[in-house]
C-alpha cells in the first residue's frame, strides 16, 4: 500500500529536473573519440573475473548465494532510491539517518559518487538523446550501455551541463562527506563487507566470497544499471509518450529493481515511484514506502492519475 500523504503534482515535474529538449540541433561532425584505456582494462578484467566467478557457484555455500542476492539489492537501492530518486530528481525527502544509509548503499554500488552520478543524470534528462546526453542512445546500443564509460565525454556534456543548477547537491553535507571519503567507503562497502561477511559468519572461503559477493555482484549490478540507458532507451512500449526514446521494458524493471518503467519516468520525472503502478514489480518503491512508515521518508511526489490518463490519450502509443 502506498503512503497516504504523497504530494500530488498538478502537472508533470518541472522543479527538480529541467524538461527534456527536442533533438532539433543541426548535425555536426562529432570530434574524434578518445578511448580511456584504463576503463577498458578495468571493465574487461571485471567481466572476465565475473565469468570465472560463475564456475565457483557450485562450490560455494548456499548462504553465500543468498547473501550475494541480498547485497545486490542493498547496493542497487543506493543508486535507485538514493542517487536517482532522492538526489537527482528530488522526488521525495529523507531524514538524515536514511540519507546516510543510502550514501553507504551507494558506495557499495561503486558507480561514481552521488554528486557525479546525480549531476550526469540531470544533464541526461535535460538533453536526452543529444550529444549533451552522457549516454546518448542514438549513438547505438553499445555506446549507451557501456561505451560511454570507455571514451572521453563529448564536449557538449560538460559545456551544457554548466548551465544547470547543482547547488543543492553541493550544499548537502552527506553528499559532500561521501565525496570526501569516497575511496575508503567504496573499498569498505563494495569489496570488504561483501567478502568478509560470508567468510566470518558461515565459513565461506575468502576466494569464493570475493569473486561471488564482491566482483560478480558488482558486475551484474553495473549491467543492470547500464540496461536502463540501453535496453530501456531502445526497446519497449511507450504508453505515455511515443515521441521519445525511453520505453517500458520489463526485463529492466526486474534487473534494476523497478527502474524499467522508463517511458513513464521520462514523461513524469519527479514521480517518486517512477511508475503508474506504484509498488508493483518495483522494489525501490517498496523500500521508499517502508522508509515512510518508519518515519524516514516523506513528501513523496506523485503524479495524479487524471494527468497520467490524459497524457496517455494525448501522446501515448495506445499500449497499456
Amino acid at each position: 500500500m502506498a503512503p497516504r500523504n504523497v504530494v500530488e503534482e498538478p502537472v508533470p515535474a518541472q522543479g527538480s529536473v529541467p524538461q527534456e529538449v527536442e533533438d532539433s540541433e543541426p548535425e555536426f561532425k562529432r570530434p574524434p573519440q578518445r578511448i580511456v584505456w584504463r576503463n577498458v582494462v578495468l571493465m574487461s578484467s571485471l567481466h572476465l573475473a565475473s565469468l570465472y566467478a560463475l564456475t565457483l557457484i557450485p562450490r560455494s555455500h548456499p548462504l553465500t548465494w543468498l547473501w550475494t542476492m541480498f547485497y545486490y539489492i542493498f547496493s542497487a537501492l543506493g543508486i535507485t532510491a538514493g542517487a536517482h530518486r532522492l538526489w537527482a530528481h528530488k522526488s521525495y525527502k529523507a531524514r538524515a539517518p536514511l540519507r546516510f544509509l543510502l550514501a553507504l548503499m551507494n558506495s557499495a554500488a561503486l558507480q561514481n559518487d552521488i554528486l557525479d552520478w546525480s549531476r550526469d543524470h540531470r544533464v541526461h534528462h535535460k538533453y536526452s538523446e543529444t550529444d549533451a546526453d552522457p549516454h546518448n542512445a542514438k549513438r547505438g546500443f553499445f555506446f549507451a550501455h557501456v561505451g560511454w564509460l570507455l571514451v572521453k565525454k563529448h564536449p557538449d556534456v560538460m559545456e551544457k551541463g554548466k548551465g544547470l543548477d547543482f547547488s543543492d547537491l553541493y550544499a548537502d553535507k552527506i553528499i559532500m562527506f561521501q565525496r570526501r571519503f569516497y575511496r575508503p567507503l567504496i573499498l569498505l562497502m563494495c569489496f570488504v563487507v561483501p567478502t568478509v561477511v560470508p567468510w566470518y559468519f558461515w565459513g565461506e572461503s575468502l576466494w569464493n566470497a570475493y569473486f561471488l559477493s564482491a566482483l560478480l555482484r558488482y558486475c551484474l549490478l553495473l549491467n543492470a544499471t547500464w540496461s536502463v540507458n540501453s535496453f530501456a532507451h531502445l526497446w519497449g512500449r511507450k504508453p505515455y509518450d511515443k515521441r521519445i526514446n525511453p520505453a517500458e521494458n520489463i526485463s529492466v524493471v526486474l534487473s534494476a529493481v523497478g527502474e524499467g518503467f522508463h517511458n513513464f519516468h521520462h514523461t513524469f520525472p519527479s514521480d517518486y515511484a517512477t511508475s503508474e503502478y506504484g509498488w508493483h514489480l518495483n522494489i525501490t518503491t517498496v523500500f521508499i514506502n517502508c522508509m515512510y512508515y518508519l518515519g524516514q521518508a516523506y513528501d513523496m511526489k506523485k503524479t495524479p492519475d487524471r494527468v497520467v490518463q490524459m497524457r496517455k490519450q494525448r501522446t501515448g502509443d495506445g499500449s497499456s
